[in-house]
């Protein structure tokens, strides 16, 4: 019995595991407390990035389930909104010597927002009212046009490398911290997770609970008959263009805040994340759009540490995939019903 209880310890201490030694149900412990560190800390980091991904899917399945087309122009609306808010910051903090963050980060905001909603504005009257009553494919064409427009405009203006920005927000605390591995809150987060929660409470109560809100939802049913009850239906649609905007614009700048750089490619795989997420959670419901962003946001940092960082974007995709076939509505999605 003695060479095989040897060949097992040596088996063992090869693998890093030996049942035999003293010490082995120590080692098992700190690995399993190491294990949930950093499950602990990705599960923050995927909330991060997933509610950044919710605040840009909001747009989406706010002008999807207003007009039935999906903006494919919103992921580079949001890219712009970060060179936007790239600039501010840089105004204010280098030439004009702001040296209070808060305060800096507050003007930036209105700012990215109240551009960015312009540009929302823009598009809409340019791009999509024009070509509203045509066949559906003339929309889709003129959305993708915007978006290489918006992308080489940027690129054009701005140039091709990444543009970092100061730290907008530094610090944090330890939640816990073993053996030199410390579980990380950075105040950024926290900002980014409250303004997603704020924000989608705001606008849910917006749509639910407001005059805008039941005109929004009587075009989304009917947009002649909602015509014909004296709602102006122009207006409806430019101000859910103009409000998805301005939320591209709050996920840009804390997109900025949060990655500390930008570039005039970061609209289009950020913006089918989004449309991925607004899909997933059930194109049409604004929690659903949060709901699919977190998941998305989830998928890909849970992988990314876990597995092989190159097939993150598969992971999540796959996702998507699997549910659709399950629940082709999404999540939180109704069934369309057909009208006649």
């Amino acid at each position: 019995m003695k060479p095989v209880a040897g060949w097992l310890r040596l088996r063992y201490e090869t693998c890093g595991d030996d049942p035999l030694a003293p010490d082995a149900g120590g080692t098992r412990n700190e690995r399993a407390r190491e294990s949930m560190d950093v499950f602990v800390q990705q599960l923050i980091n995927g909330l991060t990035l997933g509610s950044i991904y919710g605040l840009i899917a909001i747009g989406y399945t706010m002008v999807f389930g207003i007009i039935g087309m999906v903006n494919f122009a919103h992921g580079d609306v949001f890219m712009v909104s970060c060179f936007i808010a790239l600039i501010t910051f840089l105004l204010l903090t280098v030439w004009l010597g702001v040296s209070s963050i808060a305060l800096a980060f507050l003007v930036v905001l209105v700012v990215a927002m109240a551009l960015t909603a312009l540009w929302g504005w823009a598009i809409e009257r340019v791009a999509y009212r024009p070509l509203r009553g045509s066949f559906r494919l003339a929309p889709l064409i003129s959305a993708i046009g915007v978006s290489i427009f918006l992308s080489n405009f940027v690129q054009v203006v701005q140039g091709a490398r990444n543009k970092p920005t100061p730290p907008m927000l530094s610090g944090g605390i330890t939640l816990f911290e073993r053996d030199g591995y410390a579980v990380f809150l950075a105040w950024k987060q926290v900002l980014i997770m409250a303004v997603t929660a704020v924000l989608l409470t705001g606008f849910w109560y917006l749509v639910q609970r407001t005059p805008f809100g039941r005109a929004q939802r009587a075009c989304e049913q009917d947009r002649k008959m909602a015509a014909l009850l004296g709602i102006d239906v122009d207006r409806t649609i430019s101000l859910t263009f103009v409000l998805g905007a301005a939320l591209a614009a709050v996920a840009g700048v804390l997109y900025l805040m949060y990655y500390g750089v930008v570039s005039f490619s970061d609209g289009f795989v950020p913006g089918v994340k989004a449309f991925t997420a607004a899909v997933l959670g059930g194109i049409g419901s604004l929690p659903g759009a949060v709901l699919g962003g977190l998941i998305i946001g989830l998928i890909e940092t849970f992988w990314s540490a876990y597995f092989s960082i190159e097939y993150k974007d598969v992971a999540a995709f796959s996702i998507l995939a699997i549910v659709l076939i399950f629940m082709p509505s999404g999540i939180l999605g109704r069934p369309e019903v057909e009208k006649v």
